[in-house]
């Protein structure tokens, strides 16, 4: 018998009114900006941070492989902890560990201090990515939700889009040290709006650890082990040590394997199996995991391109990108309410094609092509990313019983991501094979194989996007 929460969503909006759900979405989208921007703005400050410490390419790369594989993994426990602990406190939680590794890592004197700072931010990164959705299916109706992600969307990609030039002038001003306190602010806010906002209950209203299945510590155990042992091979392949790179790469196959025998045989396990009997779901998954290669494997690339291959200055680069920025921030809105109106998948299905389109075009780009067509091809990319952004999740979970939502949507974040930790290291490794390849002196040939990549495999996840059709919507429960 589920036992009642005195603070649940539906308790906490008697007591706000009827526009409190709107002040339930401001708390969480703050809290997901402040885990945005440590994950974003730190890598401008990596060139300082290696000369400070004087490391080496392979060392400083783990300020960013640090924080991705701890956010990688920490998304799946996310159900466990706010079953366990409820919104309130599990949220609470997670910004407090992210505002420590702030202020912690901007004081710390040792390179390994600042390495571990990056992995605690990376955690409370990964319990912070599922909430939003989670609460959008909860607290708000079918009619309501592509809204609400729209809204929320809006005010996420705007850290990412603006971050990057505001750690330029902080790294330049005030060394890397600045990077790091700039998600305090943003933690404190999101501190004071959850005491005011944030429901005690956890997921479906009921009393925090009341209702709490132990946690799946050997299936968290066995999928740690096998994406550390991915991530570790893709990277030991990137720096020419093969052999160690592919015996990582089939430890990594093996221990992916016993992973999902073992979820078959959990009595608690720590991604319930029956979400993907939902065609919906497990289409979208599949076009989460492709959409994350191609997203995130682009972002490495297309800033190396221009100043590599183009050889444009760090500001003009910064000037290229920042208009799509700006078109994204503006397009996931109206993509959102869209979603209310129209099926899910369609709108997902146009923003990947518009994506491959994009990366297509960014591989006829020579050295006489001139901003504007540069900038044009990344706003078409950036309202392809629009479109799927606030779809996505939608199409996915609509149709789950209800009880599967928090799961569903710290699995999707994870299949996500992993496809971005994946693709980063691919569209690096393979890059490198074509510069192998093409020699010196056809380097923006290198480049444009490296973008027909990515076109490829952002066009596959068209196949499994018109795949995602739900049977029904799930009803919002507090």
């Amino acid at each position: 018998m589920s036992i009642p929460a005195p603070s649940s969503v539906e308790a906490m909006r008697l007591r706000h009114g009827e526009h409190y759900r709107w002040k339930l979405l401001l708390t969480v989208m703050v809290g997901s900006v402040a885990s945005i921007l440590s994950s974003t703005i730190v890598n401008v400050a990596v060139p300082d941070l290696s000369r400070y410490f004087s490391l080496g390419q392979e060392r400083a790369q783990w300020v960013s492989a640090g924080f991705m594989a701890a956010m990688t993994l920490s998304m799946l426990p996310t159900p466990w902890l706010l079953s366990r602990f409820g919104y309130r406190r599990a949220f609470a939680g997670a910004v407090t560990l992210l505002g420590i590794g702030g202020a912690v890592g901007g004081l710390a004197n040792s390179f390994e201090l600042v390495l571990g700072m990056r992995v605690a931010e990376g955690l409370a990164a990964g319990v912070l990515a599922p909430i939003p959705s989670i609460i959008v299916m909860r607290a708000f109706d079918s009619g309501q939700q592509g809204r609400a992600m729209g809204i929320f969307g809006f005010g996420v990609v705007l850290a990412p889009a603006v971050g990057p030039s505001v750690g330029g002038i902080l790294v330049e001003a005030f060394g890397w040290r600045s990077i790091f306190f700039v998600v305090l602010p943003f933690c404190a806010w999101a501190l004071w709006l959850a005491r005011r906002y944030l429901p005690h209950a956890a997921p479906g209203g009921i009393e925090p650890g009341s209702q709490t299945r132990p946690l799946d510590f050997v299936g968290l155990a066995l999928v740690t082990a096998a994406v550390l042992a991915l991530l570790n091979g893709l990277v030991s392949l990137h720096g020419r040590s093969a052999t160690t790179g592919l015996w990582l790469l089939g430890a990594s196959g093996v221990l992916m394997v016993v992973f999902v025998a073992h979820l078959r045989r959990a009595a608690h396990p720590l991604i319930d199996l029956r979400l993907f009997a939902s065609g919906a779901f497990a289409a979208g998954s599949c076009v989460a995991f492709i959409y994350g290669m191609g997203l995130f494997g682009s972002t490495y690339l297309v800033p190396v391109f221009m100043q590599s291959a183009l050889h444009f200055p760090p500001s003009q680069a910064g000037a290229v990108l920042l208009p799509a920025g700006f078109v994204l921030a503006g397009t996931i809105p109206l993509a959102g309410r869209l979603a209310d109106r129209f099926a899910p998948r369609g709108l997902v299905a146009l923003g990947v094609t518009l994506l491959a389109a994009s990366f297509a075009l960014m591989a006829t780009v020579g050295p006489g092509t001139s901003l504007l067509v540069l900038a044009t091809w990344a706003v078409l990319g950036r309202i392809g990313l629009g479109l799927v952004l606030p779809s996505l999740n939608l199409g996915s979970m609509r149709g789950l019983d209800v009880s599967l939502v928090p799961q569903a949507s710290s699995t999707i974040n994870f299949t996500r991501q992993l496809g971005g930790a994946i693709g980063v290291s691919v569209v690096g490794i393979f890059l490198e094979w074509r510069h192998q390849v093409r020699g010196a002196q056809e380097a923006l040939a290198a480049f444009a194989d490296t973008f027909w990549l990515i076109a490829i495999v952002s066009a596959l996840a068209l196949l499994a996007a018109l795949r995602m059709r739900a049977r029904a919507a799930a009803t919002p429960h507090s």
